[in-house]
Order: structure tokens, then C-alpha cells, then sequence
């Protein structure tokens, strides 16, 4: 039995989508570490143009064990006292109902579903239920890898439980294509699907785990703006040498001021758009192109390394043999001559 579509509409008052059209700005540490970093990076923080998000992550889901995990529920009066200091809203990343219930005493804003969470519909169905005829804001991440209806299916679960204030995050894809450029693949072409299946949903893009370093964060974050995203998510540490998690993509906020001062906003036309796929389309291809090509030259090298071990190389078989019969030719001429000198005058008469 297929499954009916639940409407999806933005809240009138959305927390991730700015009236004036400029974009939302969400920055902090990937981790909170200790309260005198979060303090110290909040207060740099606030002084930044329309940064008005404070995030920072309390709790680290990790792929293997033995990694840094977050310092847990210890971390959430830091975040408190951060507020009162500088009347920034307050963002975390939760990922069962306990986190959320945890976050949601302690006074964080804005809950963060990552794409872990995304990929299970227990966890969203069970974060929605306490969530559920709460006015809480929602931030969903695309999921680990790119499945457009899980993407949806997260949206759907959190509208049943009439929560209103949702905004979608576009964060890459990993687990594929490791050797390229990104730490996680853009695939914008997912981003512009979710767009047209929830037109009314804003949709803020993580250019920090995009990038993976930073100096792909400017390319990475002026390609979201230009694809018309309501916001921006963006790390910064007040020391990123010496940070537990995510070093290499960190700014410290005075960097940060630097590169939001280089972003620009851009027209949102759909004309601009259009181009941007059919550019986009178009380097995917020269890629695909650039893949095959470097298989044909790897093929070609592994044929003339075959060939140079019969000690021939690349020259024509033709050329070689005539070599390789004046060197036989030479080596035998003194032999000739002696064996010519003892058969006297008869074998020369008889040759002639």
C-alpha cells in the first residue's frame, strides 16, 4: 500500500529563514569542549555580522569507538551560560528523545536531527513523539547517503506530530568517491529534488563538512548561496590546532568574519539556477570522461611495459629486425672471412 503525502508548509514566523533575504548564519565548535572554550568562542561570535545561531556539539555519534564522543548532558549549562552572556539562540545536535528531552531542559532552541538520526525512522518517530505539541524548531540533516525519501519520510513524521518550525540541512554525502575533492560529496542535484518535492521548506547548507578544509570553504559556501540556500552552517573554534574534533575545516571567528565578509548573496533568478544545474551537469560529464581517459593511459602503460620486457620498446618491428640482423650480421663477419681463407681458391671461383 503506498504511503500518502503529508503537506509540509513553513512556519510563518520560521527561525531559518530571514525576512530580509539574507542568510541565516549558524556557527560554533564542532564540540563543546570546556565552558571556557564555549564561552570565549560564543563572545567572539557574537560580534560577527548576522551570525544569530550558536551551535556546538554535546553529544558525537562516531563511527568507531575511542574517538572523541562529546562531553554529554555536561556540556549543556556552558551552552546556558553562553545564552545569558550573549542573547544568541542556542543549537544542538540530538539523537534519541532522552538528548532531546535533556536539551530541551537546560534551554537550547533549536534541536539538530544529523544524518544518522535521518536514516532511522524509529529514532525521528521517537524524537517526534516528545517533541510533539511543542512549537520546538527542527533542523533535519540529509541522510548519510543520498535517499531523497528517507529525506522527506523525517519531515513528514515530525509535520504528524505538529511541529511546524522545520528547516532541512544540506550537509554532502560520505561513504562514496573517498579520493575526491570533498570530505562530503555536495551532490547538489539532491538538494534541488528536495527543494521542488517541499517548496515551502528552508534549506540551509553545512559547508564546513563539505569542505573538510578550509580552503574549500569559500568555493563551497559561495556555490550554496548561489543555488538560492536560506542559511549557512560554519565551525569555528577559538583555537582549531588544538581541537578535539573536525581541525582541518574549523575557522577561528576572526577567520570567520573574513570569509563571511567574501560570501555574496546573489539574485535568486530561476534562470541563474537552471544555468548552475546544466554547468553542473556538464562537469559531473567531464569528469566521468576524465575517469575514463585515465584508465585508457593506465591500460596504454601497462602494454608498453609489456612490450619493453621483449626488449623491443615503441620502435616499428620492421626497424628492429633490420638492427637486430646487422648486429648478427657483425658478429659473424670474422668467422666468415677465416672459413673463407681455408677453403682456398676454389670457393671463391665457385661464388663468383
Amino acid at each position: 500500500m503506498r504511503a500518502s503525502k503529508t503537506t509540509i508548509s513553513a512556519a510563518p514566523q520560521s527561525s531559518f529563514r530571514n525576512a530580509s533575504g539574507l542568510p541565516v548564519l549558524i556557527a560554533g565548535p564542532c564540540s563543546a569542549e570546556s565552558e571556557a572554550q564555549i564561552l570565549e568562542t560564543a563572545k567572539q561570535l557574537q560580534n560577527l555580522q548576522n551570525v544569530t545561531i550558536f551551535k556546538a556539539g554535546i553529544w558525537k555519534s562516531r563511527t568507531r569507538p575511542n574517538s572523541f564522543e562529546g562531553v554529554g548532558a555536561a556540556g549543556l549549562p556552558w551552552l546556558q551560560k553562553a545564552k545569558e552572556q550573549t542573547n544568541m539562540r542556542l543549537a544542538v545536535d540530538v539523537a534519541n528523545a532522552q538528548q532531546a528531552e535533556e536539551a530541551l531542559k537546560h534551554g537550547i532552541d533549536i534541536l539538530c536531527l544529523n544524518g544518522r538520526v535521518t536514516v532511522n525512522p524509529f529514532a525521528v518517530q521517537e524524537i517526534a513523539e516528545v517533541l510533539r505539541g511543542t512549537a520546538t524548531p527542527l533542523l533535519v540533516t540529509n541522510p548519510v547517503y543520498p535517499d531523497l525519501a528517507l529525506w522527506v519520510g523525517a519531515f513528514e513524521r515530525l509535520a504528524q506530530a505538529g511541529l511546524t518550525d522545520l528547516g532541512a540541512v544540506h550537509r554532502g554525502f560520505s561513504g562514496k568517491n573517498k579520493e575526491l575533492l570533498y570530505r562530503n560529496q555536495p551532490e547538489w542535484e539532491t538538494m534541488m529534488q528536495l527543494r521542488k518535492e517541499l517548496p515551502e521548506l528552508p534549506i540551509l547548507c553545512d559547508i564546513s563538512h563539505i569542505a573538510g578544509k578550509r580552503s574549500l570553504l569559500y568555493p563551497v559556501g559561495q556555490r550554496a548561496l548561489d543555488l538560492g540556500v536560506d542559511g549557512l552552517l560554519l565551525e569555528s573554534h577559538i583555537s582549531p590546532a588544538t581541537a578535539l574534533s573536525s581541525q582541518q575545516q574549523q575557522l577561528m571567528p576572526q577567520e570567520l568574519d573574513v570569509l563571511l565578509n567574501a560570501l555574496k548573496t546573489r539574485v535568486k533568478l530561476s534562470e541563474t539556477t537552471e544555468l548552475v544545474e546544466h554547468l553542473d551537469a556538464m562537469r559531473r560529464e567531464v569528469e566521468t570522461l576524465d575517469k575514463q581517459l585515465a584508465e585508457l593511459m593506465l591500460h596504454r602503460t601497462a602494454v608498453t611495459n609489456q612490450m619493453s620486457s621483449f626488449g623491443l620498446g615503441s620502435a616499428p618491428a620492421a626497424t628492429l629486425l633490420g638492427k637486430k640482423h646487422e648486429q648478427l650480421a657483425g658478429l659473424l663477419q670474422p668467422t666468415i672471412k677465416t672459413l673463407q681463407g681455408l677453403g682456398g681458391n676454389e670457393h671463391s671461383s665457385a661464388v663468383a
